[in-house]
C-alpha cells in the first residue's frame, strides 16, 4: 500500500477531498463562487474550525453579523460557534480552499513533528 494520495481539481463550483485523499484529520473543499452569488444557508460548526485561503478573485465573509471584505492572498480562520456566509463580489468570482479541523487538535507541527 502506497503512503500518499494524489487528485487533481479541475473546475467546478466544490469538490470534496476528504473521499478522495483518504482525509483522516481534515476536511478541505476548493470552491469557486461565480460573480454575484453567495453560499445559500449561513452556518456554523459544533467542534470544526475553518480555515480559508482566498486564490482569487474577491467577495465577502459576514461572520456574526460583521462584513470581513476578501481579495487574493487572504487568509480567514473562523471559530466553530461562529455563524457564517460567504459571497463573492458583483463583478468578480471568488475562489477559495476550505480547510476543517478540530478545534485545539494539534499536538505538533513542522519541526517538532518532523522525523529526520
Amino acid at each position: 500500500m502506497k503512503n500518499y494520495d494524489k487528485t487533481t481539481v479541475t473546475a467546478g463550483a466544490r469538490t470534496e477531498l476528504h473521499d478522495t485523499l483518504r482525509l483522516t484529520g481534515a476536511e478541505i473543499s476548493v470552491n469557486t463562487l461565480p460573480a454575484g452569488a453567495g453560499v445559500p444557508f449561513v452556518h456554523a460548526h459544533k467542534q470544526n474550525e475553518e480555515i480559508y485561503a482566498i486564490l482569487g478573485g474577491k467577495g465577502k465573509a459576514v461572520i456574526d453579523g460583521e462584513t470581513v471584505q476578501l481579495a487574493a492572498g487572504d487568509w480567514l480562520r473562523i471559530s466553530p460557534a461562529a455563524k457564517r456566509q460567504f459571497f463573492a463580489a458583483a463583478d468578480e468570482e471568488l475562489k477559495y480552499i476550505c480547510i476543517q479541523v478540530k478545534e485545539n487538535s494539534l499536538e505538533g507541527y513542522t519541526a517538532s513533528d518532523a522525523l529526520l
